[in-house]
């Protein structure tokens, strides 16, 4: 095989903004109109000028990462928010350039990095079809040939020649995955386009990803989506802080990353890192009625800060579960047992209780969703970031702890 994609020690900073000076008075107003042009100037002439590798005023996004990429590979990079992946898969893409370091591609390559860029909102779903695959580097002649097949899998052929603006947001980003779906480059580049749609859509993206997978392309994949991952993708690169923590064979590194909470990586809470838009969860913690450690049979305690710029009836959290193999244990929603949360514009605070969680030793992970009626409107995931250790305990009261290789669940018996 050749090498598609070569990467060495490539390093991307960025200079930090610092907060604008205000004045009190009038005269110093005045004056701060004055010195603007020239203050503009400065910063934007220092925007890529650093003094020194430890200047205060930039941050390192990216800081020696180094891989190699064989033809027909899928590499899957996973790591937390901020942790320097999108800006890899900027770099890869020419959209910026990196700090230091050298890049080698052979092949054309196609990003899909934001859903529904290059979407006009008066021109109709087919007119953008054309537009969006021009901007994605298709020609007329592949869009005309491709046309049929494009509106088949968006699922809207009913609403094709609709101008844009009067589809729902789910409709918008069926049509945008679906046209970027059917390129045909030889490198591919996707960002977290899972993280969309409902859940049957999210299925049927998988399942072209794993077409375009099997075609021998070589494929770059980043998501917070462990078992999507691990399904799609041939090796996988952990990024920690802009650096690499471990690149090898997908497994390994999934279940590394997922058991990362031993090193303080993760733990059972979320914190949200900086003010999104629309419905977000802020914060998320996960106790156990058994104190700092989690017993088979104690309760778990979830307790949710979610922030809303609109109010909303009949708000939905959904929880699912994970052992340390991606595999599902369970999953359900508040609404499920006829609990209601009624979302109120700003912070919310909502929380609810397991009545027992009877799952055997061993390490486990949460995915959270902020959502509406069971998915017809999706606000926000939080995959993988909140883990759990759930240790030996005699349960039952008969002197025999039991241990993790007795499977999921444990079940209580009586004769």
């Amino acid at each position: 095989m050749s090498s598609v994609i070569k990467v060495e020690h490539i390093s991307k900073r960025y200079r930090i903004g610092g907060p604008e000076k205000k004045y009190d008075t009038f005269a110093g107003q005045l004056m701060g109109m004055l010195k603007a042009p020239f203050q503009n100037y400065r910063e934007l002439r220092n925007l890529r000028r650093f003094e020194s590798e430890d200047d205060a005023t930039t941050f390192w996004a990216l800081r020696d990462v180094s891989f190699e990429l064989q033809e027909g590979e899928v590499l899957g990079v996973i790591g937390h928010n901020g942790a320097g992946k999108s800006t890899l898969l900027k770099i890869l893409s020419r959209i910026t350039e990196p700090t230091d370091g050298e890049i080698t591609i052979h092949g054309r390559v196609s990003s899909l990095l934001e859903v529904g860029t290059g979407f006009h909102p008066d021109l109709s779903g087919r007119d953008n079809i054309y537009m969006n695959g021009t901007i994605l580097g298709m020609t007329k002649k592949e869009i005309d040939r491709k046309l049929e097949e494009i509106v088949e899998f968006s699922g809207i052929s009913r609403h094709i020649d609709t101008p844009v603006k009067r589809y729902s947001s789910g409709m918008t980003v069926r049509l945008a995955f679906s046209v970027a779906a059917h390129l045909e480059p030889e490198i591919l580049i996707i960002d977290e386009v899972l993280a969309v749609g409902d859940a049957e859509f999210q299925k049927k993206c998988l399942g072209k990803m794993k077409d375009v997978s099997g075609q021998g392309r070589t494929v770059l994949f980043v998501s917070h989506n462990m078992p999507a991952v691990q399904t799609l993708c041939t090796k996988a690169l952990w990024l920690q802080k802009g650096q690499v923590r471990e690149i090898g064979n997908t497994h390994t590194v999934a279940t590394n990353y997922l058991r990362g909470f031993k090193d303080g990586l993760i733990g059972n809470s979320y914190q949200a890192t900086a003010k999104k838009e629309g419905c977000y969860f802020e914060q998320i913690t996960v106790t156990s009625t058994g104190g700092e450690n989690f017993l088979m049979g104690d309760d778990m305690v979830f307790d949710f800060t979610v922030h809303a710029d609109f109010a909303l009836p009949n708000f939905q959290i959904g929880v699912k579960l994970f052992d340390q193999d991606n595999h599902l244990v369970t999953s359900f929603y508040n609404t499920d047992y006829g609990i209601q949360f009624d979302l109120k514009e700003g912070s919310n605070q909502f929380s609810f209780r397991t009545r027992g969680c009877n799952v055997l030793p061993g390490s486990y992970h949460l995915s959270f969703t902020a959502q509406y009626n069971y998915g017809q409107q999706l606000f926000e995931k939080v995959e993988d970031l909140v883990s759990i250790e759930y240790l030996t305990h005699d349960v039952s009261g008969a002197g025999i702890p039991l241990l993790k290789d007795r499977g999921m669940i444990w079940m209580a018996l009586e004769r």
